[in-house]
């Protein structure tokens, strides 16, 4: 009987536990048994009572407090407590949407292809005129530059992806996250786990569904941090770096010298004037194809999402010293603290 081990980190997610748990509780893999822990950072709005009566009705849910209250942090903990016996790790979000069947969808791809870890496509979705908005241009060129989990539909082994389900070998083998590295996480690990000779496969086949911040200030604040924490995984895994990430910092870079610049002569104005045309573009483009005005928010939103990922980015270089992994060292032993083997 395989044994599965599923962690919900939560904090103030009473609108969505229930839904979530019922949903991820039915269609289990035949043959298979799975013990839910939801990692409750400290959460006011009754989250803790809906689990607790959840746990008393389904027998495989409980309630663990998590102290730390980052995902991260909830994850390692759950595996350190809960995961001696667990050969599968699945890690999911209270405020996502999955498909029926997701975990047994997700254990048979890890056996079908052989793989050490199991990442997914974000499929962005909103209520509110903004948040369809970021949905839109979050899965277009403009918004995630091609990144194969935003809206991906090709599957394949990958570097990175949003994280579903782990072998447990795979998971304390590489040490577990590095709560550290919040947000980014996930890329964090997935450098360590690929070091440790893992291989991380995405099924574009099972997709969940991801909801946007609601406002442009929210949605600074969420990319602005992104920038942060990848320019301490790419400083601490010199390499993991790619193309379309380093656009982002360089386009912020040359957009304002541009600016500067055309005190000088205007023709400088050409680049941010080219990149509004683009943002402009894109937007009526994402309108027409949606019959949405919303979607004309797409323009602020992708200039929101670029200019505070690339102003995260360069101010974390300029402010946070951070030096390169050391490479692999011994696995997370169970029921050991993790928190990422080799810092």
């Amino acid at each position: 009987m395989t044994s599965i081990l599923v962690v919900i980190p939560t904090l103030n997610e009473s609108r969505h536990i229930e839904s979530v748990l019922r949903a991820l509780n039915s269609d289990l893999p035949a043959g298979a048994h799975a013990n839910f822990v939801v990692a409750d950072g400290g959460s006011t709005d009754g989250t803790q009572a809906i689990v607790g009566r959840l746990g008393a009705e389904m027998g495989n849910v409980t309630l663990l407090h998590n102290p730390k209250r980052i995902q991260s942090a909830a994850v390692n903990l759950a595996v350190e407590r809960f995961g001696h016996s667990a050969e599968i790790l699945v890690r999911c979000d209270a405020h996502a949407g999955y498909p029926k069947g997701y975990i047994a969808s997700l254990v048979a791809t890890l056996e079908r292809v052989g793989a050490d870890a199991v990442v997914v496509p974000m499929d962005s979705v909103g209520t509110a005129c903004l948040q369809r908005a970021v949905a839109w241009v979050s899965d277009t060129l403009v918004g995630s530059g091609g990144s194969a989990h935003r809206g991906g539909r090709k599957s394949g082994f990958v570097d990175h992806g949003h994280h579903a389900a782990f072998r447990m070998e795979s998971f304390r083998r590489a040490g577990g996250y590095d709560d550290a590295f919040t947000p980014n996480e996930d890329a964090e690990l997935d450098c360590r786990q690929r070091a440790h000779g893992s291989r991380i496969y995405l099924d574009a086949d099972i997709r969940m569904e991801y909801h946007p911040r609601a406002t442009l200030a929210r949605l600074w604040k969420q990319y602005r941090a992104y920038g942060r924490a990848r320019s301490r995984t790419v400083r601490r895994h010199p390499g993991s770096m790619r193309l379309r990430q380093f656009a982002v910092p360089l386009h912020v870079v040359l957009t304002f010298a541009s600016v500067l610049a055309a005190f000088a002569s205007p023709w400088f104005l050409l680049y941010p004037l080219a990149y509004l045309a683009v943002l402009g573009a894109n937007a009526v483009m994402l309108a027409v194809r949606h019959g949405s005005a919303c979607a004309l928010l797409g323009a602020p939103a992708a200039a929101v999402m670029h200019f505070a990922w690339g102003s995260g980015f360069i101010a974390s270089h300029l402010t946070h010293r951070q030096p390169a992994w050391a490479g692999p060292a011994s696995a997370l032993a169970p029921g050991a603290a993790s928190g990422g083997a080799s810092r």
